[in-house]
């Protein structure tokens, strides 16, 4: 029997009515008198937006008529609030990076609350949720595996699920690798743009960091701090002419992701090839799924994506591996040089310590929001 919470509901709604109470809220000094939209149906969602907007982003008071202006879709609303899956299945091919095996990948709808599920096609539909509990290997890539079955390279797929907001799918595959396509997260967005997205009446469940953590070792690091919207901070360094120290700081929203972070590709260096294949990896790798960098150009016809490219690629790859925590984060990450092995480390260490974390909704969130501004 299917509960209410757990029925799909399209998110291309209509919005509500705009002609709902209005709240005053009390002047302060410095500051003008602010009207939000307030009422007691789930269009209450829409002052807390405005009043958690003012906060996390420090607007103040003075520039909450210019949020009512642009406020958030009900379609928006929605997916903020509850969790979400796609609307129609969605298919793509290709070849593993590492292994070179071609595989069938499909994505599916998913009921709520199941969260990423890989399901094994070649394997009697075996499962391997995509979580930090079935992390088995962190090298050049990170791979899951569950009664001895594995999937590799899940960080790109897990990567843009999290950031394009889909908390509920089956991925169906039929070999050990999720395909490289052109080594970047820009092909699933794609798919995930095809596959359209809807809502559950279940709410949405965020993981938002209390105290700070940090994990580090051999120069490198990687520390979040608590926040009440996902940040992310990434510095790199390769000593390559056109790589050098690049960073990057930029809150985690799906537009932003799909701009900025999905279209950066996998990279590496020219000199390093016949180590990696004498280790049995990049099997799978060319021109079209890689940028490869000689020592002092670039092999690829096209050149870069963008001049930090790499430091947006190794920003897709931590989004990725923070997806194994299961829930949407609240925090700001800083990554400094840090890489696969340390971003699970980290997760690790928050998901064994729940004095570390609280899990709220969203209007939870935004509840505590509005009562510290108006106490």
């Amino acid at each position: 029997m299917v509960r209410p919470e757990d029925e799909p509901i399209a998110v291309n709604q209509k919005e509500p009515p705009s002609h709902l109470p209005i709240l005053s809220m009390p002047r302060r000094s410095h500051t003008k008198e602010c009207k939000c939209v307030i009422n007691t149906t789930p269009q209450l969602l829409q002052v807390y937006w405005y009043l958690y907007l003012a906060t996390v982003r420090h607007t103040g008071y003075s520039r909450l008529q210019t949020l009512r202006m642009n406020r958030p879709t009900w379609s928006q609303d929605r997916i903020l609030r509850f969790e979400t899956t796609i609307q129609r299945p969605v298919e793509t091919s290709g070849v593993g990076l590492h292994s070179g095996v071609p595989v069938r990948l499909r994505i599916l709808p998913a009921p709520a609350s199941t969260g990423i599920v890989f399901v094994r096609t070649d394997l009697q539909d075996f499962q391997i949720p995509a979580s930090w509990r079935y992390v088995a290997k962190v090298s050049y890539a990170t791979s899951l595996m569950r009664q001895g079955v594995l999937i590799s390279t899940t960080e790109h797929l897990l990567s843009v699920f999290y950031s394009m907001g889909i908390d509920n799918a089956y991925v169906e595959i039929d070999n050990l690798e999720v395909p490289i396509l052109d080594g970047s997260g820009r092909p699933f967005v794609k798919l995930l743009e095809d596959a359209g997205i809807r809502s559950y009446r279940r709410r949405r469940r965020y993981l938002r960091i209390r105290r700070t953590v940090s994990v580090e070792g051999n120069g490198k690091r990687i520390t979040i701090l608590p926040a009440d919207r996902f940040m992310l901070s990434c510095d790199i360094f390769f000593p390559h002419p056109l790589v050098g120290h690049q960073s990057m700081e930029m809150e985690v929203t799906p537009e932003n992701y799909a701009s900025e972070i999905a279209p950066a590709r996998t990279f590496g260096f020219e000199q390093e090839l016949d180590q990696m294949r004498n280790m049995g990896l990049i099997r799978g790798a060319s021109l079209e799924s890689a940028v490869c960098f000689t020592p002092d150009a670039v092999l690829n016809p096209e050149g870069l994506r963008a001049t930090d490219e790499c430091c947006r690629h190794k920003a897709l790859d931590l989004i990725g591996d923070l997806a194994l925590i299961g829930r949407p984060l609240l925090g700001h990450v800083i990554a400094e040089r840090a890489g696969h092995a340390m971003h699970v480390a980290l997760v690790a260490k928050i998901m064994s310590d729940p004095s570390l974390y609280e899990v709220l909704s969203f209007d939870q969130l935004a509840s505590r929001v509005a009562h510290a501004l108006v106490s």
